[in-house]
């Protein structure tokens, strides 16, 4: 079995979680997070387009009243920046409650905080009598009640369809990991049958790799794995086709030291070495070479598999491709836009570059 060394050990880091903080709470909530920048651009913008529309129907003479549109400007976004202010501070606690319990609880803070800035407003720049003053804030607050109302709601449906999005991945990453293939199967049954006369101990270890290789994608509950147990597979894979293949099957090995801990989707880099030998290897007399590299640079970690290139065949080029389909798929629902994974020919070599954020496994 080929080996591979990695001298230096890298220190687990957990989570960065706020202090007292339950994160899985504050991430299960539907109100996304205020305190973002993000967050709060998008609530500054949707509230200036509402007050843009409600100067143009306000207005008497041309487009619009700019002096309308400047104090309702003010009013509006004080009155939203201080209630989103108020609801990231309180959203560890808002996220421990029922749907409806912390829905009412934000309509109250938004109520209070419109009426707060209504009663200075309206004290301050248009002195009315009583019953004048009290229509005026009145009409305020049912506008207010009606506008927190339908973002809600939008906030509720959107984590809705993102839970089903993320339940759906879910499944399709299960049904990913636990994809093995037959050929390969078949191939390594037949490969123990015939060591089991003249090399029952080698035929023993081949069992305990292939069964290696079953319980990893049988193993649904991983999402993420250290690189270790990902190049631990892959070893044992190629134990398997070593047997198989013989002096065909060479291999070279380049793994930068310290990135044991370094997360990957489980079942990644197993699927693109076997592509690898069934595509590069197994159809040439000769065989071939096997590269395997490893190393990160800056805030990424890069993985290259290296191969001759495959003999033209539709048959096997769409094999490829579903296989390269299927991790990328893996890749941008665990990682996002920073995972990438490419292709290449040069000089009668096929290479597949896998680009992972640099993340430590947990």
């Amino acid at each position: 079995m080929p080996q591979y060394s990695i001298l230096t050990t890298v220190k687990e880091t957990p989570l960065v979680t706020d202090k007292g903080i339950n994160k899985k709470d504050s991430t299960d909530f539907y109100v996304p997070d205020l305190c973002r920048v993000r967050a709060v651009f998008l609530l500054l913008v949707t509230s200036e387009l509402f007050v843009l529309v409600l100067s143009i129907v306000q207005a008497e003479r041309g487009w619009i009243d700019w002096n309308y549109f400047g104090l309702l400007s003010l009013f509006v976004q004080w009155t939203t920046l201080t209630s989103a202010a108020l609801i990231c501070l309180l959203r560890p606690w808002l996220a421990q409650m029922s749907v409806a319990r912390a829905t009412l609880t934000i309509v109250v803070i938004v109520l209070l905080d419109v009426l707060a800035f209504s009663l200075f407003a309206d004290n301050v720049l248009h002195p009315q009598p009583g019953v004048a003053l009290w229509q005026g804030i009145a009409k305020k607050l049912l506008v207010a009640l009606l506008i927190v109302l339908m973002v809600l709601r939008y906030f509720y449906l959107q984590d809705q369809w993102q839970q089903q999005r993320e339940a759906e991945m879910q499944a399709r990453l299960t049904s990913l990991q636990a994809r093995i293939q037959p050929h390969f199967l078949f191939n390594s049954m037949n490969t123990i049958a015939s060591l089991i006369a003249s090399n029952p101990e080698q035929a023993e270890e081949a069992v305990l790799d292939l069964s290696e290789l079953f319980r990893a994608s049988l193993r649904t509950d991983d999402q993420l794995v250290p690189l270790s147990r990902e190049l631990e597979l892959c070893q044992r894979y190629l134990a398997i086709e070593a047997l198989r293949l013989g002096d065909r099957l060479k291999l070279d090995w380049d793994i930068q030291p310290g990135l044991e801990q370094q997360a990957i989707p489980p079942l990644t880099l197993q699927p693109l070495v076997e592509n690898a030998i069934y595509h590069g290897i197994q159809p040439r007399p000769e065989g071939g070479t096997v590269r395997i590299e490893v190393y990160g640079k800056g805030h990424f970690v890069y993985l290259m598999v290296q191969n001759p290139k495959p003999e033209s065949s539709n048959r096997q080029h769409q094999g490829n491709q579903v296989a390269l389909v299927n991790i990328q798929a893996r890749l941008q629902a665990l990682f996002g836009e920073p995972a990438v994974l490419k292709h290449s020919h040069q000089h009668n070599i096929y290479t597949v570059t896998l680009r992972l954020p640099a993340r430590t496994a947990s």
